[in-house]
């Protein structure tokens, strides 16, 4: 990865630290953030090194990396990103995958809403009662098929459907939080092997891979073919879970819509487990 990149990255938890939440006097700040000179003290480097670091002109070691990141309290995904992004595995290296008892009371929270929780390599982790009352849950007659990028670039979703252009936005969200996800864990052996077998099996995949779209928002509209009801047209939300470094999914119907009453109906029919853990491993 460039030096620039790791640069800007440095640059920007700079600026977006607040002086006082890392024990130092706010006063009179003509710019946003810590100065150059007061990372550079707390981090054991001189104030040239932190400029010269920004602008990409400089490699920094291992224990300099972590010394930043302390620094500037840096929270895990952030530290990760560093040492990604300067050439080091992080701590373990491997995507976390276990929901804890927090995320697993948000899927019993909301019951009547579809919901579903992935790890950042996109394993699903856990879905609620609702979530597979639309039968659309994944089987397991594959390894991956409970990988959402996965089952998005590699089969056929005959149960869910949707239009060209949120296809196209749902499908970059995917692939760009994937290639976040790689710079943050380089050293996870099956999360590499996921992303290499999707460029080697999707065209458009590797096209997406070799030019992700940063800031990619998540779009995934859609319409999923109940054999019961019919068609039932839901919106996608995606919610960080920080603690855990999981991702929920939230799927809502418009207010007041046919759509709604159906995604009712099935919800109320449905008999099954309240919460479902995922178990077999996957990528990452």
């Amino acid at each position: 990865m460039a030096l620039q990149d790791l640069g800007a990255e440095v640059r920007r938890l700079r600026e977006t630290t607040d002086p006082a939440a890392i024990g130092l006097p706010p006063g009179r700040r003509r710019a946003r953030g810590v100065r150059r000179e007061e990372l550079a003290e707390l981090a054991g480097v001189s104030a040239d090194y932190v400029r010269r670091l920004e602008q990409g002109r400089r490699h920094p070691s291992a224990a300099v990396v972590n010394a930043i990141a302390r620094a500037l309290r840096a929270g895990p995904a952030e530290y990760e990103r560093l040492c990604a992004l300067a050439g080091y595995a992080a701590a373990d290296g491997r995507v976390p995958r276990e929901a804890g008892a927090a995320a697993m009371r948000l899927l019993e929270r909301f019951s009547g809403t579809p919901v579903f929780l992935t790890d950042l390599a996109w394993n699903v982790v856990a879905v609620n009662g609702a979530w597979m009352a639309l039968g659309a849950g994944a089987s397991n007659r594959v390894a991956r098929d409970w990988n959402i990028a996965w089952r998005s670039f590699s089969k056929g979703h005959r149960e869910i459907s949707r239009e060209d252009d949120h296809a196209a936005a749902f499908r970059a969200a995917l692939t760009a939080r994937l290639h976040s996800t790689v710079l943050r864990y380089p050293g996870d052996e099956s999360l590499a092997e996921l992303v290499d077998e999707l460029r080697t099996t999707s065209r458009s995949f590797d096209g997406l891979w070799r030019a992700p779209e940063a800031g990619a928002a998540y779009d995934s509209r859609a319409v999923f073919r109940h054999p019961g009801v019919g068609d039932i047209a839901l919106d996608g939300t995606m919610l960080e879970v920080p603690g855990d470094h999981l991702q929920a999914v939230l799927l809502t119907a418009t207010p007041g819509s046919a759509d709604e009453g159906r995604l009712g109906e099935v919800v109320r029919a449905s008999a099954g487990p309240a919460i479902i853990r995922v178990g077999q491993p996957g990528p990452g």
